[in-house]
């Protein structure tokens, strides 16, 4: 295999999300590819006006909500015995009318797409006019999808999906988490991923999803108004992992009275609920009277501003502490080049997040510029998104229905917008590659091939997609298996498919 073959798989799987037929060019440099991809115009935003923005959503959450409950009063209502008639337990039991069915899962409502049941009998279930909190996450998901799936080498959605899942947040925090945890993709991540690290940092920590996800909202001084009247505390959710995992890092140097102090100079950081008593619901809120008063001291640095202002400042200089730095550095070396990535990678790449003021377009060149993230052997596995997004690529799926991809990521154990904890998904090759993990695999890569339509020849598409990096057992089981559905399975499951 010539080195420029080498390159452009690399640019392809390392850099991005997997090659799509026809894509791989035969000539010219793939570096430059990668840097023209950065410097698009609108960078990594959805040029989509449709999708509503966090306020949107959340007023008609809201709305939701307040209907259903207007509803169940109602029909409790309905059921209290009249005055001159016996209590339920002095007569027969009163048979209640029908309830309503509970709201399939996204993986539920996957796997009823391909149900045996007869059409006859699927026709006769009444439609469910979906909650918002479901509409507006698919309709994200969907637009995550299209955008993966339509560009042209995808560093900029590996962009997208690598700060996403560092600042996470979670769709199972209750509705406002599922309703617009999409849209704090779009608003607090997309329109950073190549300006600066300060302002990202800000727009996340300021979101109404995260405030929502990690309790800041219900947060209230000590010292506050409120806090003096309601008897409320402080909650360092928040704090702890903007310390922890969005900037500095374990074990850079912070202490607990650091994360108690920051916990502080974000009190009042909230936003506007349904009664839109502190302003337009749904949007971001400086409240006041649960802020802590005073000035406060955090690494050493005193900040005396007032209000908001005060945890502006501070999220500045956490975005140009030097651990920021070098923790950003090494997550981004690991999660695009090896578990453990060479260490003159990671130092070059904090050198640059530090040189050019945490500007991530710059990082994201130094790692493209930089030998050591493109000599490195494609040991990292592809993670279940990154799998999935290159399965579609591969073979020129049409994304127009987002729900058996959203059931192939539960099954996967990466369900989109909720991991586990907020340390977000795993980097870790091994967490991917368990017993289990592999077994899924294999079962979906052959519930993908049998849906397949008129892809090319299999030989053709390993030539077209891997190129001259297949190896010759790769091409040997393509040309030996039993059917051409058995071959595309195959060639999904190759190493070289698997791995980047």
């Amino acid at each position: 295999m010539s080195a420029a073959d080498l390159a452009w798989r690399l640019a392809f799987n390392r850099f991005g999300l997997g090659a799509r037929p026809g894509s791989r060019p035969l000539s010219g440099d793939p570096r430059e590819a990668l840097l023209s991809e950065l410097a698009a115009p609108g960078g990594a935003k959805l040029d989509r006006s449709d999708l509503p923005s966090t306020p949107q959503i959340l007023q008609e959450v809201y709305a939701d909500e307040l209907r259903r409950k207007m509803e169940r009063q109602a029909e409790a209502a309905t059921r209290r015995p009249a005055p001159d008639m016996p209590a339920p337990n002095e007569a027969a039991p009163i048979v209640a009318g029908p309830t309503a069915a509970p709201a399939p899962s996204g993986s539920a409502v996957a796997a009823s797409m391909t149900s045996s049941e007869p059409a006859a009998a699927a026709s006769m279930t009444p439609t469910r006019e979906p909650r918002p909190e479901e509409k507006f996450f698919r309709a994200d998901a969907q637009a995550r999808l299209e955008q993966a799936c339509s560009a042209p080498i995808g560093f900029l959605e590996r962009l997208v999906a690598f700060w996403s899942n560092h600042f996470c947040v979670s769709a199972a925090k209750g509705n406002i988490g599922r309703a617009a945890a999409g849209a704090f993709e779009r608003e607090a991540i997309r329109p950073f991923v190549v300006g600066r690290f300060a302002d990202m940092l800000a727009a996340v920590e300021r979101h109404p999803v995260m405030l929502n996800f990690l309790d800041n909202a219900q947060s209230v001084g000590p010292d506050s108004k409120a806090g003096r009247n309601r008897k409320v505390g402080l909650n360092e959710n928040l704090a702890r992992e903007i310390l922890e995992l969005h900037t500095m890092g374990v074990g850079s140097g912070y202490s607990q009275g650091d994360v108690a102090a920051l916990a502080r100079i974000i009190t009042g950081w909230t936003f506007a609920g349904r009664e839109g008593k502190l302003g337009e619901p749904g949007t971001f809120v400086f409240n006041a009277a649960a802020h802590e008063p005073g000035e406060d001291s955090l690494l050493g640095r005193v900040y005396a501003q007032d209000g908001v202002a005060q945890g502006e400042a501070a999220f500045a200089d956490l975005a140009r502490e030097g651990a920021t730095a070098t923790h950003v550095a090494r997550k981004f070396a690991r999660h695009f080049v090896a578990d453990s990535p060479d260490p003159g990678l990671t130092r070059r790449l904090a050198e640059a997040f530090r040189d050019k003021d945490g500007d991530l377009g710059a990082l994201a060149r130094a790692l493209v510029a930089d030998e050591a993230a493109w000599s490195a052997p494609p040991t990292k596995i592809r993670n279940p998104w990154e799998l999935t997004v290159a399965a579609y690529r591969a073979f020129a799926r049409s994304p127009s229905d987002v729900l058996p991809a959203l059931n192939a990521l539960n099954l996967l154990g990466m369900p989109l917008w909720r991991p586990a904890g907020p340390n977000g998904f795993s980097d870790d090759s091994s967490d991917w590659a368990s017993p289990e993990g592999v077994k899924m695999r294999v079962e979906l890569a052959a519930q993908f091939a049998r849906q397949v339509k008129d892809a090319p020849q299999p030989l053709a598409l390993v030539e077209d997609i891997l190129g001259p990096g297949a190896s010759a057992a790769t091409r040997e089981a393509v040309a030996r298996a039993e059917s051409q559905e058995q071959a595309y399975a195959l060639l999904i499951l190759s190493p070289e498919f698997q791995r980047r």
